[in-house]
């Protein structure tokens, strides 16, 4: 229970209750954040409230997904390369909380941006920028156009979690509350819950790019029938086939991984396979070993996609992400996949495995309308 005789505890409770608002709000929208994607955070009283990791903002009123870690030591052992800034879990505050969660992958990064509420986001817009050869110019020349100058940076694609931590404390300072992340997102910071919820809004509408349209439903009918007696289904969401009937975002798919969780919840590869019974049989026996090293995501260009049945619920988010950024990425686009050591460092860091393993069928569905 609230101590209403402490103004400051009131304060400070109230601000974490909105804050798990607009974490629920933004873990709604699949243009925001998709399954386990995006963390945001809240710093109080030397305490920074953080997502933790593999949980889904979606449910940050009805879970407890917020760990409270101590900010002066994280930000030390960030700056003195202790390995501990990794993880963060040395820094929790174990008084406050209850929770075994781990913090965020991301907890450094939120760290060294000194604003008291930092919004992280796999924006759809974004990402559908910082994935083209010359997207971060077009995306720095749309902020500025918004009146956004002076205070926002970029920063190249790089690891997640303390590489990435450490290139954000080199730009950070309180006029910095936006920074573009190549390959992979975007960081709005604010004063406060509405202040921030405020200037993400006005970010994402400065970077916004329309879907192009796509065509009318067809007959899924062939798909099922191509992939009975398989390991492979229809998609949990119907959109997700234009990443195989739309040429140009067939171009996208198959360009190779373009941001990091792609390759954490989905693999490094998708499969194509052509439309006929023998094709798909073919195709089987050349995945048929070792078990499980099938891809996640089979396209069948110019007919539709199919999942593989291992994919969860956080997979079938990331198809959907995958849909919505080949929607937006124009046909001339040249595309900068991930490298592979880029894809290497993902996959073997043992702060992703974790992730994984917290990855589970059942978890909340994204919001329609983010096509």
């Amino acid at each position: 229970m609230t101590d209403r005789t402490n103004p400051d505890l009131e304060a400070g409770t109230e601000a974490l209750a909105a804050l798990r608002r607009l974490s629920r709000d933004i873990g709604r929208d699949r243009a925001l954040t998709q399954a386990a994607g995006g963390n945001t955070s809240l710093k109080q009283d030397g305490i920074l409230w953080v997502k933790a990791s593999g949980t889904w903002l979606a449910e940050a009123e009805t879970s407890d997904i917020f760990v409270p870690v101590r900010i002066a030591p994280l930000l030390d052992a960030l700056h003195a390369g202790d390995p501990r800034a990794e993880k963060a879990t040395d820094f929790v505050a174990s008084d406050l909380t209850a929770s075994a969660l781990r913090p965020s992958i991301e907890t450094a990064v939120h760290a060294a941006m000194p604003q008291p509420v930092v919004l992280h986001v796999h924006c759809v817009n974004t990402i559908a920028h910082v994935v083209t050869e010359g997207g971060e110019a077009q995306a720095a020349q749309r902020l500025t156009d918004a009146g956004f100058e002076g205070r926002f940076a970029c920063i190249s694609y790089c690891r997640p979690g303390v590489p990435l931590a450490r290139q954000v404390a080199r730009i950070a300072s309180g006029r910095t509350d936006i920074v573009i992340l190549g390959n992979h997102g975007l960081i709005v910071a604010g004063t406060g819950v509405a202040d921030a919820a405020e200037r993400l809004d006005a970010v994402v509408a400065a970077l916004e790019i329309p879907p192009r349209p796509t065509a009318e439903a067809f007959d899924t009918q062939p798909l099922a029938e191509l992939s009975a007696g398989s390991p492979y289904r229809l998609p949990a969401d119907p959109g997700a086939h234009h990443l195989a009937r739309d040429p140009d975002m067939l171009r996208v798919a198959l360009a190779g991984p373009l941001y990091p969780d792609h390759v954490i919840f989905l693999g490094e590869t998708i499969g194509t396979v052509a439309p006929d019974a023998g094709a798909m049989a073919d195709y089987l026996r050349i995945w048929d070993a070792p078990p499980g090293a099938a891809p996640s995501l089979l396209l069948v260009p110019g007919v539709g996609i199919l999942v593989n049945e291992r994919v969860t619920a956080g997979g079938e988010a990331l198809v959907g992400c995958l849909a919505d950024v080949a929607a937006r990425i124009p046909p001339d686009a040249v595309l900068v996949p991930l490298s592979a050591d880029d894809v290497h460092q993902l996959t073997h860091w043992e702060a992703e495995t974790y992730r994984q393993t917290l990855d589970r069928p059942g978890a909340p569905a994204p919001r329609p309308g983010a096509a």
